[in-house]
């Protein structure tokens, strides 16, 4: 597929036969297929042989589906030859055959069909020799042996793994490679019980060559070979060789001394089930032999294996980005086998950079298509009668919206006024985004596959079109707007006395930043409509946190920053972590209270089939490393509730280290489990463990995320004000759709703190070098985790250097703490560290963190020390020449 992708391979004849064996076998390179199919300028075309009186073929007696397929192919190559003699004799066009395998070439060849494999096709274009480098990397069965030794044991067929996995003998489940540790994963068993989610595997035979991702067949081991999941952490630094013996020799590292309570189960892979992989980002480590066609590429993401490829642009493709595709793992092979598929561009470059880590972690990206567009709304857009059917006029009301400075994706308001009866009016007003996205086309299907809207540091990925999301949807001021409203009575003491929900249409009074807000509520010269609901608003949601807290909410922590950009350059000047105001509070609160009120409502009217988010309970085990760390500093930390938790958070207190309280509540979010939208009709567990509400769901942000236009669908059908479609009350659907918002709010996540990583080293690359006061998160076997407070910056400081003499580390995993000579480190201890940006290895350049204070001779380096190996890739690069 990624040959017939390049623009250099036109005139192509798929054959339907062809297409439906594709379809079965991989939707991903369907898609593909389609979509080159659909580029008017690639010239290919399907020809639907199966239909065609004079190619279509009966499966003979004795002949299975395969061979009849493959029959059918020749005989519409050979129809098709025949065909086109016909029609033009004198410039006869030849149409060749391609396939890769064997025995329908051989047949082919025999019966009077140009036949080739792609390989000898694509070899034979003179004009293009980089297709070779895209050519998968197909290994033939037989020639296995040809390094003479076998690393991994063979995997078992599919149909002994599923004997197996039904007898219990195996269990499948999800591998997951870890980051830390190249030689270490879990495996999450399927359908399990709760207690035993997780499997262990440790060591390259055990892990027998599963690509993070892959669904696998696992054995458990004897409890006697039983590990504890590794303390150390190991990156994958091996060179173009295959040498398994140093991994032996690390696989030792391993072995942790642990007590009986620390093992877990743990087992080996036997066999793959499904394959999971992708095309990967990441770069070449070109190798030193000279000429050599076959390199190493380093995937960006360290859960992925070094993939071996056969290039002749590897000169060109150093200090590039690139794509790789995985082909195969052969038994003999310490790396799978591949091929390249893209150059993305040079290391470094914002532009290339920002594609790797949307690549990477799998968000839609591309513009939206034209079908996608073609049902926004028509421009010049006002309200019309027929907009207002069902919709109640609001537009009178002192509405007005805060958020944070620059945003443009407004999708919520509110207003506060006092009624004749003394009580109170709260009105949350959201954007109406299910007004413009209609179940089922194209703009809706696009907006449920991306789920969810991304932000980079200094760019957003929109879940709908910016027509919506910056203007038709966004409730700006002074503009009429529709809206989906939720409006409380409430007396002074913010207790509901009644709640409605209705679509309406509103005009937003003022947008205004959080600051703006907060001044406005301080300011006594102050006393407009807008300030006074705003005050209202402050005061109600002030009782609203401490009820909240009371019941037992959590109030947790997380190093957020910002950045403050040059504005020609677009580079990061200026790091600071975000200063949280009464007016973040008091938005917050009356979102929650919104999303509890329409969750009620919702399960009311659709207890079988409402789309709720859930925070689970953590497993106990889960806060062992926290109690212990609270327990180091003298303080008790209870973990039986999340009331006592919470309480003791709030009690955990010093005098003397008033960061002390901050640094618990980052450690307890860690401690946490993902919070997740699921379909009410397939569970029975709704509560919600952070905000201790016993059901929530997600009602307020529709702009940037698609579970909630799925809520006001609900919403509006359970208050008449819209009708029902199938998919709505269908709760399978509803389960597969949470299961894709569950995984693309994962990636966004993650793609937001790729974003936050890569602009902090560019901000330590233009900084230089500085020394900072540092909080240790957690202590390792051979490192400290740290959190510089001032850049909410986390990072690893290790004491074992390569080529350095090894310090004396003793590691107590009970404290837990890691004595360096004779310095003991416990959690939370403060330390000096100084922070530059390593970039001695281009692929993964990272802030490096190396301790200043306490000074441990031999270990500690000084303040002003400048970094040795800043150059290092220039220094490889001068030995190489």
């Amino acid at each position: 597929i990624d040959v017939l992708e390049d623009p250099a391979i036109r005139n192509v004849i798929v054959l339907q036969t062809v297409l439906q064996e594709v379809r079965n076998r991989s939707a991903p390179v369907y898609k593909r297929i389609r979509d080159v199919t659909n580029n008017q300028e690639k010239h290919f075309y399907t020809f639907t042989n199966e239909h065609h009186r004079e190619t279509y073929v009966e499966q003979e007696q004795g002949e299975n589906a395969n061979d009849r397929n493959d029959r059918a192919i020749r005989v519409a190559a050979k129809w098709y030859n025949e065909h086109l003699k016909k029609i033009s004799a004198e410039n006869h066009l030849q149409v060749i055959f391609i396939t890769n395998d064997k025995k329908n070439k051989e047949k082919a060849i025999e019966e009077g069909i140009p036949a080739f494999t792609c390989e000898e096709y694509v070899k034979s274009l003179t004009a293009n020799p980089e297709l070779i480098d895209r050519l998968a990397c197909l290994s033939e069965e037989g020639n296995e042996i040809e390094s003479g030794r076998i690393i991994f044991s063979e995997h078992l067929p599919l149909s002994k793994l599923q004997q197996g996995i039904k007898s219990g003998t195996y269990l499948q489940g999800t591998f997951r490679a870890s980051r830390e540790n190249y030689l270490e994963a879990t495996v999450w068993v399927h359908g399990d019980t709760e207690d035993d989610k997780e499997i262990i595997l440790q060591g390259l035979k055990n892990l027998n060559r599963a690509v993070h991702e892959d669904i696998v067949a696992v054995e458990l081991l004897p409890k006697n070979q039983w590990v504890a999941p590794s303390s150390v952490v190991l990156h994958d630094e091996g060179q173009n060789e295959d040498d398994v013996e140093k991994e032996e020799e690390r696989e030792c590292l391993l072995k942790t001394a642990a007590n009986e309570k620390m093992l877990k189960p743990t087992g080996r892979v036997v066999g793959i089930i499904k394959r999971n992989w992708r095309p990967y980002c990441g770069m070449l480590s070109k190798s030193d032999i000279k000429e050599s066609r076959r390199h190493l590429f380093t995937p960006a993401d360290r859960r992925i294996p070094r993939i071996r490829i056969e290039t002749r642009q590897a000169s060109a493709l150093e200090g590039r980005r690139i794509i790789v595709a995985i082909d195969g793992w052969p038994r003999n092979s310490r790396y799978p086998n591949g091929h390249f598929v893209k150059n993305l561009g040079d290391v470094g470059d914002k532009e290339t950079e920002t594609e790797v880590l949307l690549l990477e972690h799998d968000v839609p990206h591309q513009p939206f298509s034209q079908a996608v567009l073609s049902f926004l709304p028509k421009m010049p857009w006002s309200i019309t009668e027929k907009d207002m059917k069902n919709r109640e006029d609001l537009r009178h009301l002192c509405v007005c919206s805060v958020d944070p400075p620059g945003c443009t994706d407004i999708d919520d308001a509110l207003h506060c006024r006092e009624l004749e009866n003394g009580n109170l009016e709260v009105g949350v007003h959201i954007a109406d985004v299910s007004h413009f996205i209609r179940p089922g086309n194209a703009l809706d299907q696009e907006s449920a596959r991306r789920g969810t809207t991304v932000y980079l540091c200094e760019k957003r990925i929109d879940m709908v079109p910016e027509l919506l999301s910056s203007n038709l949807c966004s409730l700006r001021c002074n503009v009429d707007r529709l809206a989906f409203s939720c409006i409380w009575e409430m007396n002074h003491n913010a207790e509901i006395l009644k709640v409605r929900f209705t679509k309406s249409a509103i005009n937003s009074k003022a947008s205004l930043t959080y600051a703006e807000a907060q001044m406005r509520i301080d300011s006594a010269a102050m006393n407009d409509e807008i300030t006074t609901s705003l005050r209202g608003l402050n005061k109600l949601a002030k009782i609203l946190k401490k009820r909240r807290i009371e019941k037992g909410a959590l109030t947790l922590s997380s190093p957020e920053v910002r950045f403050h950009m040059d504005s020609e350059t677009h580079d990061p000047i200026d790091l600071q972590t975000k200063e949280l105001r009464e007016t973040n509070s008091m938005v917050e609160e009356f979102m929650l209270l919104a999303n509890i009120s329409v969750a009620k409502k919702i399960h009311e009217e659709f207890s079988e089939h409402a789309l709720l988010r859930k925070h689970p309970a953590p497993p106990p085990s889960n806060y062992e490393i926290l109690v212990k760390a609270a327990k180091s500093k003298n303080l008790e930390i209870k973990t039986d509730t999340a009331k006592s938790l919470a309480d003791s958070l709030d009690r955990a207190d010093s005098p003397t280290f008033p960061y002390l309280n901050t640094l618990l509540r980052i450690l307890a979010t860690r401690c946490m489990m993902q919070a997740v939208y699921f379909c009410s009709g397939m569970d029975n567990d709704f509560h919600h463990y952070g905000l201790a509400s016993p059901i929530y769901t997600h009602f307020t942000s529709p702009i940037r995320r698609y579970a909630d236009i799925i809520v006001h669908r609900l919403l509006a059908v359970a208050i008449g004000a819209d009708c029902t479609y199938p998919e709505l009350t269908d709760k399978h659907k509803l389960a597969d759709l949470c299961k894709n918002l569950n995984f693309r709010h994962k990636m966004a996540q993650y793609a937001q703190r790729a974003s936050v990583a890569f602009h902090t080293q560019l901000f330590f690359k233009s900084k230089g070098i500085v020394s900072e006061e540092a909080y240790i998160l957690f202590v390792r076997k051979n490192a400290i985790v740290v959190l510089i407070p001032k850049y909410g910056l986390e990072g690893t400081v290790f004491f074992e250097e390569k080529d350095k003499p090894k310090p004396r580390l003793i590691y107590d995993d009970e404290i837990p703490s890691l004595k360096i000579e004779d310095t003991v480190f416990h959690i939370f201890d403060k330390v000096k560290v100084k922070i530059m940006l390593d970039s001695s290895n281009l692929q993964h350049q990272k802030i490096r963190m190396s301790l200043v204070e306490p000074q441990i001779p031999g270990i500690s380096i000084s303040a002003d020390t400048p970094n040795m190996d800043i150059d290092e890739p220039e220094r490889k690069k001068k030995k190489r020449e």
